[in-house]
C-alpha cells in the first residue's frame, strides 16, 4: 500500500469515518475474515492445526491475554510471531507520539495537550504492522524499569518535579501500546518483576516509584514457558497466571508425515536431501523423544531434527568437494556424522555417560531400517544381495564417488525397482540413484541378509 494517500492530519482521518479500534478487536476482526475466506492464518506453522491453532484462535477471539507452555523447540515463539499477520497492514499513530498513540484517542498528558492544542491540524504517520510487535527474552537481570518504565534523571535534572508524568521514561510494554507484547520464557522472569506485570495486565495502569499513572494501555500480551521452568529456575506466580485468560499447550509433530514437513520447510540445506533421508531423520528423532536414555523432561527440541538434516547435506556438500561430484546428493554414508556432531544438543539420563553415541547410532540404524522397510515393502531384494555375496563388493565413503557405487553392480532390475519407490528416474544424476541403492544395500545390511566392513569410518564396504 502507498502510504502518501493516506490522512497525513486528524482532521482528514476524521473525515474518512475512521473510528479507532482496540488490538484485540482488530485482531478479532482479521481473524474472523481469514477463517470465512478459508485463509490460512497460521503461515509457516507445521502440525498444530487439529490441536494448538483452534485452542489459540478461540482464546483471540475471546481477547484473552495468552501463554504458550510447552518443552523447548516446539515452535512457541515461531506461532506467536505469526500474531503479526493478523494486524491491520497500517495503522495511524500521532506523529512524534512516545507510545504511539492513536490520533482520536491520546492517551498521555503530552499528546492530549498536543491535540487540544492543534485540533484538527494534529499531524498523522502511519505505522506498518512489523513496528507493532515487540519481544522480550525474560532474563534474570530484567528490571521493572525495562518492562514498565523509571524516573529519568535527565528529565527531573531540567527541571521537572518528580511527580510530573513528563518524567517518565517509559519502558517496553507502554512502548507496545496498541500492538502485541511477547515475553519469552516468562518464569524466568523474578517474582518481583512478575509482580509489576500485574496492573498492566488487569488495571491497564503503570507504577513508577510510588507513582501511580493511569494510562488505559491497549496491548495483547502473550507469552512462553516451559513445564520444566517451574522447577528449574522459576514459576509463573498465581496472580499473574490468573490474569492470563488462556493456557494453550504447544507438543511435537504428532505424525511423521508433520516432522518431514517442518525439517523440509526450516532447513537451509547446502546440498540435496532426498525424502527418504530426511524421513529416516524424523524418524530417528521421534525415537529419541521416546528413549529412556534420553531425559525426556528436557525435550527433543524440533531444532535438533534441522540440525541433522543440514549436517547431513553438509556431508554431502563435502564429499562432493573431495570427489568432484556434482550436484551434491545426499547419500546414507551421510547419515553417520549425525551422532558424533549432534549428541551435544541431547540432555541423557544419568548412567548414561560415556554410551551416548552408542545410543545415537542404534536409534539411527533403527531409523534406516524402517525406512527403507516401509519405501520398499513388497520388493524381492534378493538379486541384490546374491550379487553382492557373488563377489561384487560395494564400497562407499567419503570419498567414494556416486559412479564408482553403480559401477561395482552389474545391471539388475531390482533396481529400478528401488529407485522407482525412492522416486528416482534413470534419467537422474548419479548421486540420486546412488542413494537409492545405498539405502537398499544399508536395509540388507540391517537385516544382516549382507555385511558391511568398516575403515576408520570413511568408507563402507558391503559384502559377503
Amino acid at each position: 500500500m502507498n502510504t502518501q494517500s493516506l490522512p497525513r492530519t486528524v482532521g482528514e482521518l476524521r473525515a474518512t469515518g475512521h473510528q479507532p479500534k482496540s488490538v484485540k478487536a482488530e485482531i478479532r476482526d482479521n481473524l474472523l475474515s481469514a477463517l470465512r475466506a478459508g485463509r490460512d492464518p497460521w503461515p509457516g506453522i507445521v502440525g498444530f492445526g487439529q490441536t494448538v491453532l483452534p485452542q489459540l484462535e478461540r482464546a483471540l477471539l475471546a481477547g484473552h491475554d495468552v501463554v504458550l507452555l510447552g518443552e523447548r523447540g516446539q515452535g512457541k515463539t515461531r506461532l506467536l510471531r505469526t500474531l503479526v499477520g493478523l494486524l491491520d497492514e497500517w495503522t495511524p499513530v500521532i506523529a512524534g507520539s512516545e507510545l504511539g498513540e492513536h490520533p482520536l484517542d491520546p492517551i498521555t498528558p503530552a499528546s492530549r495537550a498536543r491535540a487540544a492544542e492543534l485540533g484538527d491540524d494534529l499531524p498523522v504517520e502511519w505505522r506498518h504492522r512489523d513496528e507493532r510487535y515487540t519481544e522480550k527474552l525474560a532474563t534474570p537481570d530484567t528490571s521493572v524499569g525495562d518492562l514498565i518504565g523509571d524516573v529519568d534523571p535527565v528529565r527531573v535534572a531540567e527541571g521537572r518535579t518528580l511527580g510530573d508524568p513528563e518524567t517518565i521514561h517509559f519502558g517496553l510494554v507502554p512502548r507496545a501500546h496498541r500492538g502485541i507484547v511477547a515475553i519469552n520464557e516468562l518464569p524466568d522472569l523474578a517474582e518481583r518483576i512478575q509482580v509489576a506485570l500485574l496492573n498492566v495486565m488487569e488495571e491497564r495502569d503503570i507504577q513508577v516509584r510510588g507513582y501511580t499513572l493511569r494510562l488505559p494501555l491497549d496491548v495483547l500480551l502473550v507469552a512462553t514457558a516451559n513445564p520444566e521452568d517451574y522447577t528449574n529456575r522459576g514459576r509463573i506466580i498465581t496472580p499473574l497466571k490468573d490474569r492470563f485468560g488462556a493456557e494453550v499447550r504447544t507438543h511435537y509433530p504428532r505424525s511423521l508425515a508433520a516432522e518431514v514437513d517442518l525439517v523440509r520447510q526450516e532447513a537451509e540445506l547446502v546440498a540435496e536431501v532426498g525424502d527418504p533421508l530426511l524421513e529416516a531423520l524424523a524418524r530417528f528423532v521421534r525415537g529419541l523423544r521416546e528413549s529412556g536414555a534420553v531425559d525426556q523432561r528436557s525435550g527433543v527440541s524440533a531444532r535438533f531434527a534441522v540440525a541433522a538434516a543440514e549436517t547431513v547435506a553438509a556431508a554431502a556438500l563435502r564429499r562432493a568437494a573431495l570427489t568432484g561430484e556434482e550436484p551434491a546428493v545426499a547419500r546414507p554414508i551421510d547419515l553417520e556424522a549425525v551422532p558424533s556432531v549432534l549428541r551435544g544438543k541431547l540432555e541423557f539420563e544419568a548412567g548414561e555417560e560415556g554410551r551416548e553415541t552408542e545410543h545415537l547410532t542404534h536409534l539411527l540404524r533403527r531409523a534406516v531400517a524402517e525406512t527403507a522397510r516401509d519405501r520398499l515393502a513388497g520388493l524381492d531384494l534378493r538379486p541384490l544381495a546374491d550379487a553382492v555375496a557373488d563377489g561384487n563388493l560395494v564400497a562407499t565413503g567419503e570419498r567414494v564417488p556416486a559412479s564408482e557405487v553403480l559401477a561395482a553392480l552389474p545391471e539388475l532390475p531390482v533396481l529400478h525397482e528401488v529407485a522407482a519407490r525412492v522416486g528416482v528416474t534413470p534419467a537422474d544424476p548419479a548421486g540420486r540413484i546412488a542413494a537409492a541403492v545405498e539405502l537398499a544395500l544399508e536395509y540388507l545390511y540391517l537385516t544382516r541378509k549382507v555385511a558391511k566392513e568398516s575403515e576408520d569410518g570413511a568408507e563402507a564396504v558391503y559384502g559377503p
